[in-house]
């Protein structure tokens, strides 16, 4: 009997404990419940930031704001449209049915790290939130730009201290009588200038002078002959005045290099008439060099001007020149002349484009340069040249004579004195290539020179 009632007082001390431990357990779960459905439950602490404000309603923000999320260490709800930055914690609140996100507490060190490094990136911004809204960026931005335009605007008014727009340069000239003019009208001024009877022979010369500058321009050229001022500088050749004939043979060089219009014009005129016979008559030698000059301009890549040149008698006029007392410094200057249109010919007849280039040829074989060059005794002429001193003149010969070798080849044969000039420039320039060469010069000038006088001594 006492062994059943120790029994049953150790059954009535079990069920008091239960009793006692499921009231306890009950207890504050009535004082504070929370629904059954809630995985959380929200603290009002929890509903402040680390300020202790309260956290921005949806009505209190920027409309702006709402396009980005900005997570802290709080959990924040996500409104509709707010875009999450990656590596935030998300988690749907039953309660509220409602998304809301926060930092990991793992990135608090490095969040704090990237504060650091964008407050260093805005400068002088100042910033008091472990985050930067879109409005204390475009802030930030505006005091950026309002920096740069300021910097831009004193830029912008120390160019204008130093430089005057045209506008206000034009309104000076006008005061001051000066008008901007093109090149069309100051040559039509300067050709009336040189037409004009009450010019005196300066002002004539000047306003030639200033036309060479302008018709080097093959547009300004066309003018030129639209406006009949190269009709004027022909007549100019005329002149008495040996001044107005350099300056108009000048004028007319310029005008007529490397523009065909001007050439077929000038032909026409008779200029090519009027330079010969300045060449041939006793004129001051800067007026023959002038005259030399257009004549050159003319004959270059245009054929009927060459065959009306050997017609009237062009290669004899220029032969002539070399039995003239102080002529010396155009030898050297009708040699060039020939070469360039001996070799002019031979470049055309060697090439093979086109229908152009055939009429072309057939207009060259009508010029019998060579033959007269030939019959002429140009040949001799030329190499007599050799005997000068400047290497640069001997270069100029030394070619010619290489182009007519094929067709003075026995004539050279038969001149002793040739063959001696060539033997003591070998030995001149084997010195002079030897100097250049141990001055580390190895393909240099004088080289290339004794190879031109190894050439001609072999075909020899």
């Amino acid at each position: 009997m006492s062994h059943w009632a120790g029994l049953l007082s150790t059954a009535a001390k079990v069920n008091l404990l239960v009793l006692l431990v499921s009231a306890v357990f009950s207890w504050p779960s009535r004082s504070d419940r929370v629904p059954e459905f809630a995985l959380t439950k929200i603290e009002e602490s929890d509903m402040k930031d680390d300020s202790g404000k309260e956290p921005v309603t949806e009505d209190d923000a920027d409309p702006e704001d709402l396009e980005v999320f900005y997570p802290t260490h709080q959990w924040q709800t996500i409104r509709p449209g707010q875009a999450v930055p990656a590596g935030s914690h998300v988690r749907l609140n039953l309660q509220t049915g409602e998304k809301e996100a926060k930092l990991p507490d793992s990135e608090h060190g490095k969040s704090e790290e990237r504060e650091e490094r964008r407050r260093k990136r805005l400068g002088k911004v100042d910033v008091d939130s472990n985050s930067f809204t879109s409005q204390e960026l475009k802030k930030a931005l505006a005091k950026m730009k309002e920096s740069e335009k300021a910097e831009r605007k004193a830029h912008e008014e120390e160019v204008r201290k130093k430089f005057r727009p045209i506008e206000q340069l034009k309104e000076e000239f006008e005061k001051l009588n000066v008008k901007m003019e093109t090149d069309y009208e100051i040559m039509v001024k300067l050709i009336s200038k040189f037409n004009s009877s009450a010019s005196t022979l300066e002002e004539k010369v000047a306003a030639l002078y200033d036309l060479e500058y302008y018709v080097h321009q093959v547009d300004n050229a066309k003018d030129f002959l639209s406006m009949g001022g190269l009709r004027l500088v022909i007549e100019g050749l005329n002149s008495s005045e040996a001044a107005l004939k350099e300056h108009a043979a000048f004028v007319l060089g310029a005008a007529l290099s490397s523009n065909p219009k001007v050439q077929i014009e000038a032909i026409e005129g008779g200029a090519l008439q009027k330079l010969l016979v300045i060449l041939a008559t006793e004129q001051p030698l800067p007026v023959k060099k002038k005259a030399l000059f257009a004549l050159s301009s003319m004959l270059r890549h245009f054929p009927y001007a060459q065959q009306q040149f050997l017609k009237l008698g062009g290669l004899q006029v220029l032969r002539s020149l070399f039995r003239q007392k102080g002529m010396e410094p155009l030898h050297v200057r009708v040699v060039t002349l020939l070469y360039d249109l001996i070799v002019e010919k031979m470049v055309l007849e060697d090439s093979q484009h086109g229908d152009q280039t055939q009429e072309k040829i057939q207009q060259y074989q009508q010029v019998r340069l060579v033959p007269a060059v030939v019959e002429q005794d140009w040949c001799v002429v030329v190499s007599n040249l050799l005997a000068v001193p400047e290497h640069d003149t001997r270069e100029k010969v030394l070619k010619t004579v290489a182009v007519l070798m094929a067709f003075c080849r026995e004539r050279y044969r038969g001149d002793p004195a040739l063959g001696s000039t060539l033997g003591l420039l070998r030995s001149e320039y084997e010195e002079l290539a030897a100097q250049e060469q141990r001055e580390g010069d190895k393909d240099g000038y004088f080289k290339e020179l004794l190879g031109s006088i190894n050439t001609i001594i072999q075909e020899l």
